[in-house]
């Protein structure tokens, strides 16, 4: 079996909408493929299928469920739902596995499917290969059910339900949220309904923005990517925190009540060291990719704390995290992992944590969030032609050299393709923004120079 991904990527199949690798074609052959290799021996697959709120979603989710049933398997269907309540409801229901129809933080052109594992994980790099392995064979064809063996495909009509109580169930019981007043941005995605409703069933007063949907106006300005409308909104409305969620609503980014951005890298610091106070940091160890800044490793060593760094993608840090019995970890853009309660980033439930240590400690989020003192960093993406790999770009492995010798130990530099879009990303970072900045467009340069322009 090859181990080349063809259609996977770092977080599922991603792709324009119907354009090929996301064509309800290829989607319903991945329906079967999946269905096929991940049902149990007793019995036909059991899928759970959600997805957000983009207007390709709905003719994915038909060719997804039609492989699915194609086969013989069972599909039960959320309508749209965060990432992280379809990897709930998968393992709830003790289904065979959840697929999520959803480009994340992508425009709404975008989709994508990623698919999680009966225990509610997203699937490990070789069970997607052997599914690849089985769409393309010539054989999937000869797979389908008989016609009086077809598999059926039903809705839940309360999942929304099932996914509000288990969010209030992460808060603690002995808290409410009386009298704290919230700003929520739902970037017009997969929270617009859930997200307020959370925060209104524990007892605050909720602003809630860009909750109306269209199925083109996902992330628009809206969220987690663009939360400069909710810093505002929270100087203007007297609020005490401002929460974005991203399309999907795994992954969070926070304001404090002075309008000022608190990313993913403050919100793990400063949950980590709570944790590790009172004991409940396994290991006493945080996971984060390599794109947290070099501020936080300075944090966590001040407070006794192992950082351990894994590649870009949340789904590197949960199986670091699996592998080595650690309990916490995230991404600086806001995916954060709490192992305890839960299998993948989940930005409403990071939200209630932050919320939980603001109570517990009757400060501002302002006071708390400055527990890192971030190094300037400096991130430049730029389109390719090629994905050439990086260790035969002689020109850009020397001006790297050259900046790293620079910097000594007062900066790193990181520079990668991204893993689900023509472009790689340069990363540097130093004491001085402007000196950072010239290094990065220049490799930037160089890269383009030998992979050509996208």
């Amino acid at each position: 079996m090859s181990n080349k991904r063809q259609f996977f990527g770092t977080d599922g199949i991603r792709g324009v909408a119907n354009v090929e690798p996301m064509t309800p074609e290829t989607v319903m052959r991945l329906g079967m493929a999946a269905a096929l290799r991940l049902r149990s021996k007793e019995r036909e697959a059991r899928v759970v299928i959600g997805k957000d709120t983009r207007l390709s979603g709905y003719m994915f989710e038909t060719a997804l469920a039609s492989g699915v049933v194609a086969v013989g398997g069972h599909v039960w269907i959320t309508g749209p739902l965060p990432t992280p309540g379809i990897a709930f409801i998968t393992s709830s229901m003790r289904a065979d596995a959840g697929a999520v129809i959803s480009a994340s933080h992508n425009a709404y052109q975008d989709n994508g499917i990623k698919l999680f594992g009966r225990n509610g994980f997203k699937l490990p790099d070789k069970l997607e290969a052997e599914i690849e392995e089985l769409m393309l064979s010539p054989e999937l064809a000869s797979k389908r059910a008989e016609a009086g063996h077809i598999g059926q495909a039903t809705r839940i009509e309360d999942a929304i339900g099932r996914y509000v109580v288990f969010c209030k169930n992460t808060f603690p019981n002995d808290l409410t949220l009386d009298g704290i007043k919230i700003v929520i941005d739902c970037a017009h995605g997969a929270g617009y309904r859930v997200g307020p409703m959370i925060l209104e069933e524990l007892g605050a007063q909720v602003i809630t923005m860009n909750d109306h949907p269209n199925g083109t106006n996902i992330n628009d300005k809206a969220g987690a990517l663009h939360p400069r409308a909710m810093q505002a909104r929270v100087i203007e409305e007297g609020a005490d925190i401002g929460l974005a969620l991203d399309g999907d609503a795994d992954r969070l980014i926070v304001c404090d009540e002075r309008g000022q951005m608190v990313d993913g890298d403050a919100i793990m610091a400063l949950c980590a060291t709570r944790m590790h106070k009172e004991g409940k940091l396994a290991k006493g160890t945080l996971v984060t990719t390599v794109m947290s800044n070099i501020g936080l490793e300075h944090c966590m060593a001040d407070a006794g704390i192992k950082l351990v760094r894994t590649g870009v993608g949340d789904r590197y840090v949960v199986e670091e995290m699996r592998k080595n019995g650690y309990n916490f970890g995230g991404e600086q853009s806001g995916h954060l992992v709490f192992l305890d309660s839960n299998t993948t980033g989940d930005g409403v439930c990071a939200g209630l944590q932050v919320l939980a240590v603001m109570l517990r400690e009757n400060k501002p989020l302002s006071e708390l969030a400055g527990v890192v003192k971030p190094v300037p960093q400096v991130l430049v993406n730029v389109r390719v032609a090629e994905k050439r790999p990086l260790s035969e770009l002689e020109a850009v492995a020397k001006l790297i050299g050259e900046v790293e010798s620079e910097l000594g130990g007062d900066g790193r530099v990181l520079v990668r393709y991204s893993g689900t879009e023509p472009k790689a990303r340069v990363m540097v970072e130093g004491p001085s923004t402007t000196r950072i900045k010239e290094h990065a467009e220049n490799i930037a340069e160089a890269i383009v120079a030998a992979c050509g322009a996208g």
